[in-house]
């Protein structure tokens, strides 16, 4: 409910990127969930996850044009959508994933102003009546849960 009844636009008046803001937060922040970073590029938890484990890779500077990302943001958004795969893999062993990037809101990107990378584990059988009947997606795994299988993960691939 909170996305749904939130804005979800990405610079509404003072409010900053959402995104943004994540790099500007304490490590250790509940809303950080920042798992790696370099000077081009990071990795963060799904905040509405569409399974356990949903993260996004980002490039570190705000745009949400893919021909404003030069190429060494896309050799460090690469490295990390790999990282992602193989923490993804280790920490849940997931039968498949889903990667993508939505451009523009008509694409069904929420924020499309900060281009945003989905890595989503897939299992067999992780879709069920819930979305159909309830209108309600059910998560096995809180994100603080997610967090902390995956921080380490990340740490040894550093």
């Amino acid at each position: 409910m909170a996305y749904i009844e939130g804005n979800t636009a990405d610079a509404v008046g003072d409010r900053p990127c959402v995104f943004c803001r994540a790099l500007e937060l304490p490590v250790d922040d509940d809303d950080a969930w920042v798992l790696a970073r370099d000077d081009r590029a990071f990795v963060t938890l799904a905040k509405f996850p569409y399974n356990p484990g949903h993260l996004l890779v980002l490039p570190v500077r705000h745009t949400g044009e893919l021909e404003d990302v030069a190429a060494d943001e896309h050799a460090s958004i690469a490295r990390f959508l790999a990282a992602a795969t193989a923490a993804l893999r280790e920490a849940s062993a997931p039968h498949g994933f889903n990667v993508g990037l939505n451009l523009g809101r008509v694409a069904g990107a929420g924020i499309p102003d900060h281009l945003h990378w989905h890595v989503v584990p897939r299992w067999g059988g992780d879709t069920n009546f819930m979305p159909v009947v309830g209108l309600t997606r059910v998560l096995p795994e809180l994100l603080a849960e997610s967090f902390r299988k995956l921080q380490p993960l990340f740490e040894a691939r550093r």
